[in-house]
């Protein structure tokens, strides 16, 4: 038993590295080019949050607390963002150069992590990693003789629900998909769709695929819209219904149920999670360029973005974040 409980602590370190599992979580985090923050931009035809445009300019992942920051080292640091983003030097940030820079931000997280599972799981730098190296190195404990790790194996479950041998053969699928000349091994590029497949057009069938069996309790290849809302929301005894949840479940009547029969089949699904093709990069940055170009000449200089620093970075709710903290940013 001791054997038992000092495999699956591995276990759970080792999973803990390696591609995230599903989880519980609000079901329009499943929607693949979602928009560049979880504000909304416009709540109403007169009403503008900044706090949108801080998330997409510095990234949800970088803008945290602004309060320690004062307005002159706000305005110091955002002046070497800026130099950053002038790619061509030429003392003016164009709408293109903002846009690839509201882009980096958005996918930094997704490079860091794939920077950091690509070590953890390739401590040699090779050029490839291989199937079998990912499966020993993640599943390599239930290859034990122990019936009894077997067994724990098969009930396991991580909080989605999966079972490690379910998970194995998730994994396995998707390991499939991501590699593209079929040899085995992953490079860093395909092991970037195994992990985001979110990041690659030839894995989202898949991500269709994998959102209906997280979603379809039942399995009977369709979801429900209490399938829908519980993939976002578990009420508690007595809890009332939030208004969120009501807005969610009408969202599920008028939108997505397309056929109106009360389910989400597949396609509708991948209507769902894979919207139509939008550039919610281009838009914010003209929208950035448009509050901030003070003489109207289509660009921005620096004393225009520091004039507006509280447009790009000004908030008590937000900040540069790691933005402003990271030691390779400046």
């Amino acid at each position: 038993m001791l054997r038992l409980t000092l495999t699956l602590s591995i276990l759970a370190f080792v999973v803990a590295t390696a591609i995230p599992k599903p989880d519980e979580k609000e079901g329009k985090d499943r929607v693949i080019d979602n928009n560049l923050s979880h504000k909304e931009h416009f709540p109403n035809e007169e009403a503008h949050d900044v706090e949108y445009d801080h998330e997409a300019f510095l990234g949800p992942d970088e803008a945290k607390t602004f309060d320690q920051l004062s307005p002159e080292e706000s305005k110091r640091r955002l002046g070497l963002i800026y130099d950053k983003i002038d790619k061509d030097g030429d003392g003016f940030v164009s709408s293109e150069e903002l846009r690839s820079w509201i882009t980096y931000t958005q996918k930094r997280y997704v490079i860091d992590d794939v920077e950091r599972q690509w070590r953890a799981h390739n401590p040699e730098n090779k050029d490839t990693i291989t199937w079998q190296e990912y499966r020993k190195l993640v599943y390599g404990f239930m290859d034990d003789s122990d019936p009894s790790v077997e067994k724990q194996a098969e009930m396991e479950q991580d909080d989605s629900g999966f079972s490690y041998k379910e998970m194995l053969k998730r994994d396995r699928r998707r390991w499939s998909v991501a590699d593209q000349d079929q040899d085995e091994a992953l490079t860093k590029d395909e092991f970037t769709g195994f992990i985001h497949p979110e990041e690659a057009g030839h894995m989202r069938e898949l991500i269709v695929i994998e959102t209906m069996e997280d979603i379809d309790k039942d399995k009977d290849g369709k979801v429900s819209i209490d399938e829908y809302i519980g993939d976002m929301y578990r009420s508690s005894p007595g809890e009332e219904e939030p208004e969120w949840v009501k807005s969610e479940k009408d969202q599920f009547v008028r939108f997505r149920d397309k056929d109106g029969d009360g389910f989400m089949d597949k396609e509708e699904v991948k209507s769902w999670i894979i919207p139509p093709e939008f550039d919610h990069a281009e838009a914010e940055a003209r929208h950035l360029v448009h509050e901030g170009d003070a003489d109207k000449d289509g660009k921005l200089t620096k004393n225009e973005v520091l004039d507006k620093y509280d447009l790009f970075v000004g908030s008590q709710a937000t900040d540069f974040g790691e933005a402003l903290n990271r030691h390779d940013e400046f």
